[in-house]
């Protein structure tokens, strides 16, 4: 009885579970602005890789419990291995590990290798019923949680390789520097430091893939007499590179080379409305980059 009630808690909980999750997920999407600017797909994707991965981790750990179990070897801690390593490295170290099967003595109970003649603890034949040896050696046993680990596997890893080609593809990702969505990048910047502080941005690199946009919102608290100060230095300028400042609000977009500022650029922002404004660096080529950009 409490076997079957066992089932009925996986087989009904870990599906509600998954739902939840995914409820939960959708209605973070729908209701906040940070996803905005990225098709849903990527975050369903990327929950799709963590759920299938936690249940092949616990399928195939689960199945390391119950080998331990018919090996008289300590289930839980191979469990656990099995679950923090991975299944492809705790499995592999199990397997290559792991003891033999072994049976009780009939005459003084000491565990002996199925393969054993003799009890190596007190001498006496061991007597295997006719094709017990070959039957144990060879059965699979619980065979339902190496399939729910095999499908989880194959979904994780086809929800992974979805992600990766559609990012790659760049569908589903706003990459307009003149969206008044968020902008989302694939490449990759590598910094030395980013502040905003006091209204103030301050933001320095060292370099970043070509055409990686940074950005920070701002507010117009007086579109008539704000004005937009940017002091910006480029140490290092390759041929064909430039630093490129945007300034986007609603369909209203305004942009500016700012690769080689003699002097810090000043900007009114009078065609501009009192609100959020984005304010974007693209960076296309350009290194050694220190930048701050404030509205006074």
């Amino acid at each position: 009885m409490n076997k079957n009630v066992g089932k009925m808690v996986g087989y009904i909980g870990i599906p509600f579970v998954m739902l939840f999750i995914v409820l939960r997920f959708a209605l973070f999407y729908l209701r906040s602005d940070g996803l905005s600017g990225i098709s849903v797909m990527f975050p369903l994707l990327a929950a799709g890789i963590l759920i299938f991965a936690l249940l092949m981790s616990v399928s195939f750990a689960a199945w390391v419990y119950q080998d331990c179990k018919k090996r008289n070897d300590d289930g839980i801690l191979w469990a656990i291995i099995t679950f923090i390593a991975t299944p492809f490295i705790g499995l592999l170290v199990y397997f290559l590990r792991r003891s033999e099967m072994k049976q009780s003595c009939d005459a003084c109970g000491h565990l002996v290798s199925l393969r054993a003649n003799f009890c190596e603890e007190c001498g006496s034949k061991i007597v295997h019923r006719e094709g017990m040896k070959d039957m144990e050696m060879k059965r699979t046993h619980h065979i339902n949680y190496i399939v729910m680990g095999t499908i989880s596997m194959t979904l994780m890893i086809t929800c992974l390789a979805c992600f990766v080609m559609s990012a790659l593809s760049g569908k589903g990702i706003n990459s307009d520097i003149t969206s008044d969505d968020r902008i989302w990048n694939i490449g990759g910047i590598s910094m030395n430091y980013q502040t905003m502080t006091d209204g103030v941005w301050t933001l320095d690199f060292r370099s970043a893939s070509d055409g990686f946009i940074k950005q920070e919102d701002m507010t117009i608290n007086n579109a008539g007499t704000d004005v937009l100060h940017a002091e910006i230095s480029c140490d290092t300028v390759p041929d064909n590179s430039r630093l490129t400042l945007y300034l986007v609000q609603g369909d209203l977009v305004k942009s500016f080379d700012v690769t080689s500022l003699s002097e810090p650029l000043e900007y009114s922002l009078h065609e501009f409305e009192n609100g959020e404004i984005h304010v974007r660096l693209l960076i296309e080529g350009v290194e050694d980059v220190i930048s701050k950009i404030y509205i006074r």
